[in-house]
């Protein structure tokens, strides 16, 4: 692991926490069918899926939930370009109305590869929401259906993002500096 420093906080747990509200306000009316599946992206969605579930929960939604575990990664920094699952779904999607949640979009590999593959399980629609966006990293063509925040290309931690399995417990989400 390089030498780094996590100091800098982009986003406060406070303003996820509003920005979680608004997003759940603006999704809730087509999270309202009784076939809804939300699937968590491993590892780094598992935060930010807890709070979209509980306040989907003040709106009186009440989807299942799973979980697939896609892998570009690795131990490093830098996206390897191919996309594989180490833990598919669970549950049956064929027929069922998906909502796919990521931490980030920044290539766009991750959430294409997701939606295609929930696609060929039968289901009958497939929705992503992503946490953050990182634009300036597209490769492939995508555009999510609901984001948390759009940012600059910087490597960032925290509220379930990690470097190499650290600092996923962070309230806030803080920006990683790196020295050489």
């Amino acid at each position: 692991m390089k030498n780094h420093h996590v100091r800098e906080v982009l986003f406060s747990s406070r303003q996820i926490g509003a920005r979680v509200r608004k997003m759940v306000h603006d999704m809730a009316e087509g999270c309202r069918g009784e076939d809804l599946v939300m699937i968590g992206i491993l590892r780094g969605s598992f935060i930010f899926l807890a709070d979209l579930v509980r306040e989907l929960y003040s709106q009186d939604i009440h989807p299942r939930i799973d979980f697939m575990t896609l892998e570009s990664y690795g131990a490093g920094t830098e996206s390897s370009g191919a996309v594989r699952i180490a833990k598919d779904v669970g549950m049956d999607v064929a027929g069922t109305d998906v909502l796919v949640v990521d931490d980030i979009l920044d290539t766009g590999r991750t959430l294409t590869f997701a939606r295609q593959h929930l696609r060929e399980l039968g289901a009958r629609s497939v929705r992503t929401c992503a946490l953050l966006d990182k634009p300036a990293r597209r490769v492939v063509p995508f555009e999510a259906d609901y984001i948390g925040f759009t940012i600059e290309d910087r490597f960032v931690v925290g509220y379930g993002l990690d470097y190499d399995g650290r600092y996923r417990e962070l309230p806030h989400i803080a920006c990683v500096t790196f020295q050489e």
